[in-house]
C-alpha cells in the first residue's frame, strides 16, 4: 500500500527555555561534555574532593608561609598547576581557544588574588582558623549568583547555608584572637573565590574543563613571574618538594572543582565547600597535632548538618524530577 505524505506544515519543535529559565536553572552546554543530566550527587561530592584536595594543599602552604612570600609558594604552585593544564590540551587545538576570554581573564585574576591573600592569611593563622575565616565564600557566592547568575534560591537552600555559617561563626568565636587584622587577608581571598565561582559557572557554558584550567594557571603564572624579581628568595630542596607537592594537589582540586561548578547551580554547591573547614580542622590535629575542642566540634557538626541536608534534598529532587514531575511540584514533594 502506498504511503500517503502528511498535508499541511511540518509540526514545529517544542520552545527552548532561554536562560535561565522559569525556575533559574541555566540550561546544559551542548558544546562541550559538561551535561548537568543526573549530577544530582556528583557535583556536590566532587566539589567536596576538590575542597579536600584544598586542605591537604594547604598543610604544605602552611610551612613554607613562615620563611617565603607569599608570591613566590603562589608561583610555584601555579607552575605545577600549568603543567597540569598542559598535558591536558596538547595536540588539541581547539581547547587553548576560549569562547569568553574576558570571563577567563577575570577568573584567572580572581583566583590569583583568593590564593595569594589566603596564604598570606597562613603566616598568622592557622590551617583551621583560616579556613574557616575565608567561608563567608558560599555567602558571597550565593549573592552573587541572584544577581549575576539569575539563579532561585529557595528558603530551604538559604537555611543550609545559614547553618554552615552558624558553624563556621562557632569555630571562630566573635571577640576570639581569629578576630584580629590577619583575619582580613583569609575574608578578602573569600571575596575573590566568590568572583572565581560564579565566572566558573559563566564560562562552564562555553569552555572545556581543560581551557578553563589552561586559561586561569596561565593567568597567574604570567602576572607572577612578571613581577618575579620583586620577591623570589632561594628556595631549600625540601622547599621546592613541598612546593611541588602543594602544587599537585592544587591542581587536582582545580579540575575537580571545575568539573562540579559546571554541573550544578552555583547557589546549591555553595554549603558544600564548607567540608574544608572539616578537612582543615581534622588534618591540623593529624598533622600538628592541634586536636578541635568541644565548642570547634559543635561547629563542625553544624556544617555537617547543612551540607548533608543539601545533599538529601537535591537526591530527591533529582529522582522527582527524574520521574517527569515538574520542578515546582518536585520542590513541594521533596519538602522535609
Amino acid at each position: 500500500m502506498r504511503r500517503i505524505p502528511p498535508t499541511g506544515p511540518d509540526p514545529l519543535p517544542p520552545p527552548i527555555a532561554t536562560w535561565p529559565g522559569p525556575d533559574g536553572d541555566p540550561p546544559a552546554a551542548t558544546n562541550n561534555l559538561h551535561s548537568t543530566a543526573g549530577s544530582g550527587t556528583f557535583a556536590p561530592l566532587t566539589v567536596v574532593a576538590a575542597v579536600g584536595l584544598f586542605a591537604c594543599a594547604d598543610l604544605f602552604a602552611k610551612p613554607l608561609s613562615a620563611t617565603l612570600p607569599a608570591a613566590q609558594i603562589a608561583w610555584m604552585r601555579y607552575v605545577v598547576l600549568l603543567a597540569v593544564a598542559v598535558s591536558m590540551v596538547w595536540g588539541r587545538r581547539r581547547r587553548w581557544v576560549a569562547s569568553r576570554p574576558a570571563l577567563q581573564l577575570l577568573r584567572g585574576f580572581a583566583l590569583l588574588g583568593s590564593g595569594l591573600l589566603f596564604i598570606r592569611g597562613l603566616r598568622d593563622l592557622g590551617v583551621a582558623e583560616a579556613t574557616a575565616i575565608s567561608f563567608v565564600t558560599p555567602a558571597f557566592v550565593t549573592l552573587l549568583s541572584i544577581v549575576v547568575l539569575g539563579e532561585s534560591v529557595h528558603v530551604r537552600r538559604w537555611a543550609a547555608l545559614l547553618i554552615g555559617l552558624a558553624g563556621v561563626v562557632t569555630i571562630l568565636r566573635p571577640g576570639g584572637e581569629a578576630f584580629q587584622s590577619a583575619a582580613l587577608f583569609p575574608l578578602g581571598s573569600a571575596a575573590c573565590g566568590a568572583v572565581m565561582v560564579v565566572t566558573t559557572r559563566r564560562i562552564g557554558d562555553g569552555d572545556a574543563v581543560e581551557t578553563i584550567l589552561l586559561w586561569s594557571s596561565g593567568v597567574g603564572f604570567l602576572a607572577l613571574t612578571a613581577s618575579w624579581p620583586a620577591f623570589a628568595v632561594a628556595m631549600t630542596p625540601l622547599q621546592i618538594a613541598q612546593a611541588v607537592m602543594m602544587g599537585g594537589l592544587y591542581a587536582m582540586g582545580q579540575y575537580l572543582l571545575i568539573v562540579g561548578y559546571t554541573r550544578g547551580e552555583a547557589s546549591l554547591l555553595a554549603p558544600f565547600s564548607y567540608a574544608q573547614v572539616l578537612f582543615a580542622a581534622g588534618l591540623s590535629a593529624l598533622v600538628f597535632g592541634v586536636v578541635p575542642d568541644s565548642t570547634t566540634l559543635a561547629g563542625i557538626g553544624l556544617i555537617l548538618l547543612g551540607g548533608a541536608y543539601t545533599l538529601y534534598r537535591e537526591s530527591a529532587l533529582t529522582r522527582l524530577r527524574s520521574r517527569g514531575m515538574s520542578p515546582r511540584r518536585a520542590r513541594r514533594r521533596a519538602a522535609l
